[in-house]
């Protein structure tokens, strides 16, 4: 899927410069969005980002059959008065949710104007801040052929920090192997939570496997999908060497409008099965270009719901 008209490889791009992605600016723009989070879900905010388990909370959840050793202080007399058996009140208990901010930092992300990972970079420091903020567990895990590092839950917005200094460090390149990576995510994390996973998902092996292995490790897939402009409408012509940015095969091409024609129907019709994918098993879907301001993305990720809840 992923191609370069020139034979350079991507992790040579001279356009990968992160100096000034987590200025002052971006960091005025991180706060307006916590507050906007906040406006948006208000009064659901602490209630409802917390994953729930049985435990010595203060809300009810269920009974259970008093054994002898258990505290007596839990049984509920009121129903020993009803049926004549003592039977212990369970109370459901907050528990931390944890966000993971999976990454895509494949060779294939080091293209466009911004380069599609600074764009993804800022989209998952903007994401984790508001979690960071809401006191969740946040979590970054960059991948291409492999896991390339992580950074541990926190919580806390002076966080944000650490997210920006990892993410400035980040090595970028190789190819895309996203059902790989995630098998090895899933059995390194056994604390369930949120799996934010960004990238452009140009993966000849497909997208299925990947996305599957989290939802059957009860993770819960947030998929945002990252495209250039020209990815989609390239302005090509005549012939030309078009060198696969990934694998570094080479093809010898004459590209004609009705070739373009092809490609724009494949590369959409690529797209439209990720989205269809996670239509029908009900999971946030996001599909946006690296032209739209990142902060209209954030917004448009809060309104739609699935990411606070």
């Amino acid at each position: 899927m992923a191609v370069a008209t020139k034979k350079v490889r991507a992790e040579q791009t001279p356009g990968d410069d992160r100096s000034g992605l987590f200025d002052d600016q971006f960091l005025k723009k991180l706060e307006y969005l916590h507050v906007v989070s906040r406006k948006i879900f208000t009064g659901n905010l602490r209630a409802e980002r917390r994953t729930r388990k049985v435990g010595s909370g203060i809300e009810f959840a269920d009974h259970r059959r008093y054994s002898w050793g258990d505290d007596f202080r839990y049984i509920d007399w009121n129903v020993y008065g009803r049926i004549d058996k003592l039977l212990l009140r369970l109370f459901e208990e907050e528990e931390d949710l944890h966000i993971y901010i999976l990454l895509d930092c494949s060779r294939s992300m080091l293209i466009g104007n911004p380069l599609k990972l600074h764009y993804a970079m800022q989209i998952g420091a903007a994401l984790g801040y508001v979690g960071l903020a809401n006191l969740d567990r946040v979590a970054l895990v960059p991948f291409s052929d492999r896991l390339r590092g992580r950074l541990p839950p926190a919580r806390g917005k002076n966080r944000i920090f650490k997210v920006f200094e990892f993410l400035r460090n980040v090595e970028a390149g190789g190819q895309t192997d996203l059902a790989a990576c995630i098998r090895k995510f899933v059995h390194e994390n056994k604390r369930r939570g949120l799996a934010v996973l960004i990238s452009d998902f140009y993966d000849p092996r497909g997208f299925e496997e990947g996305i599957n292995s989290l939802r059957y490790n009860k993770f819960e897939p947030f998929v945002l999908q990252i495209y250039d402009q020209r990815e989609v409408d390239p302005h090509l012509h005549g012939d030309l060497t078009l060198v696969d940015c990934e694998t570094g095969e080479a093809k010898e091409v004459t590209v004609s409008k009705s070739l373009l024609d092809a490609y724009k129907r494949e590369h959409e019709k690529y797209c439209s099965e990720l989205s269809e994918f996670c239509t029908a098993r009900a999971l946030a879907y996001f599909r946006t270009h690296t032209q739209l301001p990142f902060d209209e993305l954030v917004l448009k990720i809060f309104r739609a719901g699935g990411f606070l809840r």
